[in-house]
């Protein structure tokens, strides 16, 4: 028996660009900004300050020093957030009423400074806030670890005191889906057009 939903934030919930966010940085003068920016895995600097390893001000000296010269600590967060497009209000909308029907949760490979900004920006624009939508959240870089890392699934699993058995895990990385699949939760891969919804409901989970 299904109890818990567990969704992972962007491609499922918030649509992105990983382009934008490449053509902002190389406009700040991060030329190379693509080798560091994966579609599902963030390399340098990306990546220090998604698992936790580096806070908002290490990042932005990290950005600086690749680039070279003093950019501004807004200058690279705008750039930074040009990756998030939004959050559809439907799924909103969607997520709002699954939470009367399901636990629902969230994984996320995030980092402080998406969370504080676009991220916050976007749930709120309903008038609420993300505990609105969710029960609980898990977030790489409080975490210290990201998918497809294994322990930051069992993180999820000891903080919400969840059953993977009962559990539906959304990503739109088959490599952290299989991850999650091999400590027993049920998976369901977000394809670019898809929506978290109507595959749910064509799922057989919702039975």
């Amino acid at each position: 028996m299904i109890k818990n939903l567990l969704f992972d934030l962007g491609g499922v919930i918030m649509d992105i660009r990983r382009e934008n966010c490449v053509e902002a940085m190389k406009s700040i003068g991060m030329t190379n900004a693509d080798e560091y920016l994966g579609e599902y895995a963030q390399k340098g600097p990306f990546a220090k300050i998604e698992n936790g390893e580096w806070n908002e001000q290490q990042f932005c000296d990290g950005i600086r020093k690749i680039i070279g010269s003093d950019v501004s600590d807004d200058k690279i967060n705008e750039a930074f957030n040009a990756f998030l497009i939004g959050i559809p209000e439907r799924r909103l909308d969607e997520l709002a009423e699954l939470r009367k029907r399901f636990n629902v949760y969230m994984l996320s490979n995030t980092n402080p400074i998406m969370w504080r900004m676009k991220i916050a920006d976007e749930f709120a624009k309903q008038g609420h806030d993300v505990s609105y939508y969710f029960d609980d959240v898990v977030r790489s870089y409080k975490a210290g670890c990201m998918k497809p890392d294994k322990r930051i699934f069992e993180i999820v699993e000891r903080k919400f005191n969840i059953k993977p058995e009962e559990t539906v895990f959304f990503d739109d990385s088959k490599r952290n889906l299989d991850a999650a699949a091999e400590l027993g939760f049920h998976t369901i891969l977000v394809k670019p057009g898809d929506e978290f919804y109507s595959l749910l409901q064509n799922s057989g989970y919702l039975s």
